[in-house]
């Protein structure tokens, strides 16, 4: 019987996303703090008999289509860059149950590829540890080396440089994916011609996370990304209205968007805001959640 395994893929929402400035490369350096929350995706990893390779089968007819198109899915490319690494070939069957949104702002692809670096390690007995997978990590994207390990980060430079924060509660939330797709470059293309930034407050977050200052935290949730993504789609700035009066302590939307994200002070209050969502935007990918942590809290 072939060995298998499995490993969870969770999404990341940024409570505070600050764009610094911008590199030769066209890359831009930021400063955010992100928080893995319990939406996630499945990955099977099972063995192969040699010379198979690695074959992925997905339930998502989106990731499908794009594969057979030829686009560079970013599970396949984590396999190749661990062979690379390691200098081994792998044999191994992957399996893709997915759940969180795709192009939404919630870190799901960069996800799914930290997993698989995750699963290939421990499938294949590599001994590989979590700062050799995410320097590995850092050639697949800016986000994957925060979801190697995940839980509650500040990511600075790319967002590569990351420093591990004292984890919250797991506070409830609401997620609302338009039906809409948003581009990445086409958004930081529009905010590097902004001539006003309004920048979060990153510093104060930090300081409220040190406390254990929950409350505090999310009243200083910030996006310098929001209005430029806002004025493409009016409709993300009518969710987090509607998510306010739905009673949302906050609202926000998370990196490029276009998904928004509502927090709540008790789990009721999430369910009947989430199904609220659910009935006035019926099209849209609604999911209730909460933030999730690998480290165990302070306080709990």
């Amino acid at each position: 019987m072939s060995k298998w395994l499995t490993e969870q893929a969770n999404a990341k929402v940024n409570l505070s996303l600050d764009v610094k400035g911008k590199l030769d490369n066209g890359y831009h350096t930021v400063r955010m703090i992100m928080q893995s929350i319990s939406l996630c995706d499945h990955l099977q990893f099972t063995g192969q008999e040699e010379g198979n390779g690695i074959t992925l089968n997905t339930d998502s007819d989106l990731l499908n289509g794009e594969m057979k198109e030829g686009s560079d899915n970013l599970i396949l490319k984590a396999a190749r860059l661990l062979e690379e690494y390691t200098g081994c070939k792998f044999d191994a069957k992957i399996t893709l149950s997915k759940n969180i949104p795709i192009a939404a702002g919630l870190g799901g692809g960069s996800s799914d590829a930290a997993a698989t670096l995750r699963g290939l390690n421990r499938l294949f007995e590599l001994g590989l540890s979590t700062e050799e997978l995410q320097k590995i990590a850092v050639k697949i994207g800016a986000d994957v080396p925060f979801c190697v390990k995940g839980g509650l980060c500040l990511a600075e430079g790319i967002g590569e440089v990351l420093t591990e924060l004292t984890p919250l509660s797991n506070i409830p939330m609401v997620l609302c994916k338009p039906d809409i797709g948003v581009s990445t470059p086409a958004v930081y293309k529009a905010f590097d011609a902004l001539e006003k930034v309004i920048h979060p407050d990153v510093d104060a977050m930090l300081a409220a996370i040190e406390r254990y200052d929950n409350m505090e935290v999310l009243r200083l949730l910030g996006n310098a990304l929001e209005p430029v993504t806002v004025s493409m789609h009016p409709v993300i700035k009518e969710i987090e209205e509607n998510m306010m009066k739905a009673s949302a302590i906050n609202a926000i939307m998370s990196g490029s968007g276009p998904t928004v994200f509502g927090v709540f002070d008790s789990q009721k209050a999430a369910s009947e805001a989430g199904n609220a969502i659910k009935k006035l935007y019926p099209g849209y990918q609604t999911e209730i959640c909460n933030f999730s942590n690998n480290l165990k809290p302070r306080f709990e």
